[in-house]
């Protein structure tokens, strides 16, 4: 009897072990998840960088859709994801509607003239009047006269130009609209500026990737697409003319040297056009691109991951864009942003607390 009482008490221990065991053993949980939506312009950059953080930050897993920037727009208005994206800083009536959205721009890049030349040099030089002359359909072939002043000494075609666009909202058409807008009366005039515009004729695609497939797939045809995906697509891509009167291919230092321009003198809510920057090496057609968030974030977690996570992109992350042929933040402009980030905060006022790894470096 006495043996059988200590097989049922030692039973019982064993089982009291193994519930305490498993009361004391935390399980693990599980990863704040972000999503986001919006530009396609930095999406190379963006999907890279998200990469690289979770590898370091399991607790982290970030969900970024390129689906254009007037969906990024939409989407944080909406509310239905954490953060949203856009080329094209937002309006002040978008941002009435938005209530609290604050911008913060991760990099500059350039818009550039990407085309498909067929039997002909792929080397072209191209001034605003040309450009604007080409999307509104008064200059209709590559051997107009305008276009060969442009280019003395280059063989072009009499071949139709096909020229191609976003059908999509989108930052990319801002910036290029915004630059044909201040450089052509006519396009002021005529389709003006605008994340869409009513575009005299030509043919459409969604997102800097459907642009750059559709040139890529018509002969004779020119479209404007973000730098890095024309140059991971080796498409032609021709020099602008800039405030200056020098033609100047796109490339990281041209960006650099328009995104300085502004850089000291950027508003504090950082909504900024540099589109026809002063300066002799200035690319003409560039921009910042912004990573849009609410300032009171609902969900404290959330909020503390996202706003690590820019942290993170502004500084550390700044060393992969001209890899990518983004260009990287210019000093004053970071030091904007991290004022900007210590403002947002949980309900009610309540501070994130920050990572202590995700400071600024």
């Amino acid at each position: 009897m006495r043996q059988i009482l200590f097989a049922l008490v030692l039973v019982a221990g064993c089982a009291n072990s193994e519930r305490n065991d498993a009361t004391n053993t935390s399980t693990p949980s599980a990863p704040v998840a972000l999503t986001g939506a919006g530009a396609t312009f930095p999406y190379p950059l963006y999907s890279d960088w998200i990469s690289t953080y979770e590898k370091s930050h399991a607790d982290v897993r970030i969900n970024y859709q390129a689906i254009g920037s007037g969906g990024g727009i939409r989407q944080i208005t909406e509310r239905t994801v954490d953060f949203g994206a856009s080329d094209a800083p937002m309006s002040d009536e978008q941002l009435s509607k938005a209530e609290g959205v604050v911008h913060v721009p991760t990099c500059l890049g350039a818009v550039v003239l990407a085309y498909h030349p067929e039997g002909w040099a792929s080397e072209l030089k191209l001034s605003p009047s040309t450009v604007s002359g080409i999307f509104l359909g008064t200059i209709t072939k590559w051997n107009d006269s305008a276009i060969v002043a442009e280019n003395p000494g280059t063989s072009l075609p009499e071949k139709a130009i096909t020229t191609v666009h976003r059908s999509d909202g989108s930052g990319t058409t801002k910036i290029f609209t915004d630059w044909l807008s201040a450089t052509s009366a006519p396009w002021k005039a005529g389709p003006g500026s605008g994340t869409a515009v009513s575009w005299p004729g030509g043919l459409a695609a969604k997102g800097n990737d459907g642009v750059t497939a559709l040139v890529q797939s018509t002969p004779g045809s020119i479209g404007y697409v973000e730098l890095a995906y024309a140059a991971q697509n080796k498409l032609a891509i021709a020099s602008i003319r800039n405030r200056r009167g020098h033609f100047v291919a796109p490339s990281i230092d041209g960006v650099t040297a328009a995104g300085a321009s502004v850089a000291s003198t950027m508003p504090e809510d950082m909504r900024v056009s540099i589109v026809d920057a002063d300066g002799d090496a200035a690319y003409p057609v560039s921009g910042f691109t912004y990573v849009l968030l609410r300032r009171e974030q609902s969900d404290v977690n959330k909020g503390r991951a996202l706003v690590s996570f820019l942290r993170w992109a502004t500084h550390d992350g700044q060393q992969k864009t001209r890899a990518l042929n983004y260009a990287p933040l210019p000093p004053p402009v970071v030091t904007k942003i991290d004022a900007a980030l210590r403002t947002i905060h949980g309900p009610g006022g309540a501070a994130l607390t920050p990572v202590a790894s995700e400071g600024a470096r």
